[in-house]
């Protein structure tokens, strides 16, 4: 009975231990103690007034969340910059009267990861997605939040796994 208590009692330290350098977010061990999240431009031709900010501080929640590294202005040991290059809505399906049944809002944002640590983790990458929305809905308001915040997501969520996630 006593040797199954150190057994038991082994298991879970080895498995907290293990934590360390594994998590449950996928970054593993991740060498550098700050980030910061540079103001992302929006220089698309089609300019919708936020999306920047709003793009801007939805990377910057979803690291802190995800990591225990610390937000910084200036110095950061993981440095994001880039731009929004792409906003776009185009009709995806027709009605019989030829109006847009289906519109598709699309956002491309350029990023620059530069790892101060570790130069070779650093890269340059275009990542894209997109929100299927009825063509007789305006994309204001409610909508265009709701629309933003699923493509942010899957961005941000792209971003983090291609500069953090060591799979």
């Amino acid at each position: 009975m006593k040797q199954a208590k150190y057994i038991i009692a082994l298991v879970i330290l080895f498995t907290l231990s293990s934590c360390k350098y594994y998590n449950f977010t996928g970054t593993g061990k991740i060498d550098a103690n700050s980030f910061q999240v540079n103001y992302f431009q929006n220089t698309a031709e089609l300019i919708e007034p936020g999306i920047e900010r709003t793009f801007t501080l939805a990377l910057q929640d979803l690291i802190q969340n995800q990591t225990s590294l610390t937000l910084t202005n200036s110095g950061g040991d993981l440095v994001y910059e880039g731009e929004i290059v792409t906003y776009r809505i185009a009709p995806m399906t027709a009605t019989a009267d030829q109006r847009a049944a289906q519109n598709r809002l699309t956002i491309s944002i350029r990023v620059r990861f530069v790892n101060n640590r570790n130069q070779e983790d650093g890269f340059e990458k275009t990542f894209s997605h997109y929100y299927d929305y009825t063509g007789t809905e305006q994309l204001v308001g409610s909508q265009l939040t709701a629309a933003l915040e699923a493509i942010y997501e899957r961005i941000t969520q792209d971003i983090f796994n291609e500069s953090l996630a060591k799979w």
